[in-house]
């Protein structure tokens, strides 16, 4: 698996990442991209979400119903702005990911895993092997 340094981050990457920032909504990389393959985090190339569970939402942002691995994200109450929510982080990393809401499609579980697309790298399906990710294959052959 390829790891990313943080100095190697946009300035975009950095502020999501390291500052808790929020990228423009419907102006981001992933928000409407439905390639099949994984999303990673960019700062230790750690897989998050897949494609599988990536759905369309209109909230402007990239919106998946689960993590590839619950273990892979950590969740704290953000009360930032006067709201209290559930902020996503990776749990290797450290970045600040998005939040998770509750108000995700009921069929796939009911949460909307909102992330920002500044704290994603994408791969797709035919780059898995090349990229050191080739055991999540089997996910995307169903």
């Amino acid at each position: 698996m390829k790891k990313r340094q943080i100095d190697g981050l946009t300035p975009i990457q950095r502020y999501v990442t390291r500052e808790k920032g929020t990228e423009s909504p419907f102006r981001n990389e992933y928000w409407n991209h439905f390639q099949a393959g994984i999303y990673v985090d960019v700062v230790t190339g750690k897989p998050l979400f897949t494609s599988l569970d990536k759905f369309r939402s209109s909230c402007g942002w990239p919106s998946f119903s689960k993590p590839i691995d619950a273990k892979a994200i950590k969740e704290d109450i953000d009360e930032s702005f006067g709201m209290i929510r559930t902020e996503v982080s990776s749990s290797e990393g450290g970045s600040h990911l998005g939040h998770v809401f509750d108000d995700g499609p009921k069929e796939l579980g009911g949460l909307r895993y909102c992330i920002n697309s500044a704290a994603l790298r994408f791969i797709p399906v035919s780059e898995l092997e090349k990229e050191g990710y080739g055991d999540l294959l089997p996910q995307f052959k169903k």
